[in-house]
């Protein structure tokens, strides 16, 4: 992620400003300054994919702007939050194409996508990757910060910092809420057999 206080971040949190006022250009504005961030992102979500994978870092974050610029609008305050709100947007994206490719194999003999997280040692097979998807819905029906903690940390790869900042708690409690968060996906993902 970028380090804090380049000159760049006091346009972005002003163009972010000017976004939550109704100014649409803002995020075309937005986009070149944040553009590197998001494809560290990106870069990070598709390392481990399988040979041959369809998507590409630059094409995952052009997705992503795609689906935020004609989306809903988001409200966020600096740099850090619109990077998770742009992570969330990615991982939504990769499991729409992992659903898509799991639907043109019509259900059968599906080869494994490998996604590795090197920061929490999770692999993730191609259907892992939909059951997580799935076990997150649910984690953010019970509670919401979990989810964007889970968001944050294992798909936009921000630090524990970045993730208070994004999320407007301390780090302390995002380290409470990963620990609790990655035990109760654990539980979901993995139930201990009968």
């Amino acid at each position: 992620m970028s380090p804090p206080g380049r000159p760049a971040d006091a346009e972005v949190t002003r163009l972010l400003g000017a976004l939550r006022g109704g100014d649409e250009a803002a995020l075309d504005r937005l986009f070149p300054l944040v553009h590197d961030d998001l494809r560290t992102i990106a870069a990070r979500l598709l390392r481990h994919e399988a040979p041959g994978h369809t998507l590409q870092p630059t094409d995952l974050v052009h997705e992503a702007y795609l689906r935020l610029a004609g989306g809903p609008s988001a409200t966020p305050e600096d740099r850090a939050h619109f990077l998770a709100i742009a992570a969330r947007a990615m991982r939504h994206l990769l499991v729409d194409h992992a659903r898509r490719r799991r639907a043109a194999k019509r259900g059968g003999g599906a080869s494994p996508v490998r996604i590795t997280n090197e920061q929490v040692g999770v692999d993730l097979s191609f259907d892992e990757l939909l059951a997580l998807d799935d076990a997150l819905e649910r984690l953010g029906e019970l509670d919401p910060r979990l989810r964007q903690v889970v968001e944050c940390r294992f798909f936009g790869g921000l630090t524990e910092p970045e993730t208070a900042q994004a999320l407007g708690v301390t780090t302390r409690t995002v380290q409470r809420d990963w620990a609790r968060a990655r035990a109760w996906l654990y539980s979901e993902l993995y139930p201990a057999a009968p």
